[in-house]
């Protein structure tokens, strides 16, 4: 599993534009994380995955600190948002403590300081805002914080952020990589729903006995348990999760439960979403799929609770579309309905999940895809890029799990997001990759004799 990196501070310091920097997003997608002037914009914490140099971390944008005197009634939501950093700082590996190198040090600053020292985890403190060089001078006043080291940089400009990353992640830990030593080469699946749609019962009904606790009560299993569950001699390792719900006054508790769930789902090979078929799909569930597409997992879709439903084939009808409509980012995806409760179609699930680690894993010959890009590029040749015809080299596969591809051409900067899109449909008609997100990066020709 991947290190965990906490961003801390009050509010309105930067914590969310430095998130965003972090992740590379603004340009890709917009924001991850929503940056507004007004203070506290940011309560929860937003989980993003990064990478830097070859390392790859999670980061956790918390809530700010609040400082005290607020009205009445802002102290119930200041408390949660502090609450909510906490844990953040519990589960974090390494601490960024962000400054606002354009207010200065103030006296929430030292006190925020005392708390995260003596968390014993190690802390980088960052100012923010030194948005010109000539602001650095503004960095003096923040080494009597107690701090060794302080790093200025400006999360809008980039300045100073690379000299700072290179520093941070040559002191995060090791990954941890091993699920479990005897383990380690059966196939993982996690699970993964919101509370009380039938996960564990799900697993109880493959395991044949009660390895977890059953409740109608949403939220009943907080941490992740392993299970291992033998089908025809073949062996899989599942982990059921806790359930990622919507914002709710338990805090402490789902807190803990979504940092859980992440890290299970990064261990993992397939990524199993159960979903309440009277419910269908909902914002819990878009968020849970497009983080498995993010993390590069294989995914399949579960909706339980089918002996619910009374018209079956009208409904099964209705769940096609609303997959096209919800989850239009991962069309790949394949989708099986069974009742964990009546044990009915339960096993179906694991010839599924045979097929997609094996997707994961496919190979294709260069040759092969040279001859598909060629084929792509005669049905649809791209617009010129500056009156310039852009020169397609060749096309090669440079990874798996998840299948990854790169493309060398003459001018990156033409093929655009829907040429790739394009060109990812051709790789799929031809060779379906079901189940797996793939990746395809675009590159010019010096990076042809790397």
């Amino acid at each position: 599993m991947s290190s965990i990196v906490a961003i801390i501070g009050r509010p309105n310091v930067g914590k969310s534009s430095l998130f965003n920097r972090m992740l590379k997003k603004e340009k890709e997608r917009g924001p991850v994380a929503i940056t507004e002037e007004t203070p506290g914009v940011t309560r929860d914490r937003n989980y993003g995955f990064a990478e830097w140099e070859g390392r790859s971390f999670t980061v956790i944008d918390t809530g700010g600190f609040y400082p005290e005197g607020l009205p009445h009634e802002a102290k119930e939501i200041a408390g949660q948002v502090r609450e909510q950093a906490l844990f953040a700082i519990e589960e974090a590996d390494l601490i960024i403590h962000l400054l606002d190198g354009k207010e200065g040090l103030i006296p929430s600053d030292r006190e925020m300081a005392d708390m995260l020292r003596a968390s014993g985890k190690k802390v980088f403190w960052v100012v923010n805002k030194i948005d010109v060089p000539a602001r650095e001078i503004n960095v003096i006043d923040f080494y009597s914080i107690g701090a060794e080291n302080i790093y200025p940089v400006s999360a809008v400009s980039g300045l100073g952020y690379e000299e700072f990353m290179d520093v941070m992640v040559s002191e995060l830990p090791p990954s941890d990589d091993s699920a479990s030593s005897s383990y380690q080469d059966l196939p993982k699946v996690a699970v993964i729903g919101k509370p009380n749609v039938g996960k564990s019962t799900l697993i109880n009904a493959l395991l044949g006995k009660n390895r977890l606790i059953v409740s109608p009560v949403p939220g009943t299993t907080r941490d992740s348990i392993d299970s291992v569950c033998s089908y025809y001699g073949e062996r899989f390792l599942f982990i059921d999760t806790a359930g990622i719900r919507k914002k709710t006054r338990e805090y402490s508790v789902e807190g803990m439960s979504v940092m859980k769930t992440m890290r299970s789902m990064e261990k993992a090979d397939v990524v199993i979403i159960v979903i309440d078929a009277s419910q269908g799909i909902g914002e819990q569930e878009q968020k849970i799929a497009g983080m498995a597409e993010e993390l590069g997992k294989g995914v399949l879709l579960f909706f339980n609770k089918w002996d619910l439903i009374a018209d079956a084939e009208t409904e099964y009808k209705k769940l096609g579309a609303e997959i096209k409509r919800k989850l239009w980012f991962m069309e790949y995806v394949p989708w099986l309905t069974a009742s964990g409760i009546k044990k009915t179609r339960i096993t179906n699930i694991f010839p599924v999940i045979d097929e997609i680690i094996a997707e994961r894993r496919k190979k294709i010959k260069t040759h092969e895809l040279n001859n598909l890009l060629i084929k792509t590029l005669e049905r649809k040749p791209f617009p010129l890029y500056k009156g310039k015809e852009l020169k397609f080299y060749y096309m090669a596969q440079t990874g798996i799990e998840p299948p990854t591809f790169r493309i060398f051409v003459n001018f990156p900067a033409g093929v655009k997001p829907q040429h790739v899109s394009y060109i990812e449909k051709a790789l799929r008609a031809c060779y379906s990759f079901k189940g797996t997100p793939i990746r395809i990066f675009v590159k010019g020709r010096r990076d042809m004799l790397k």
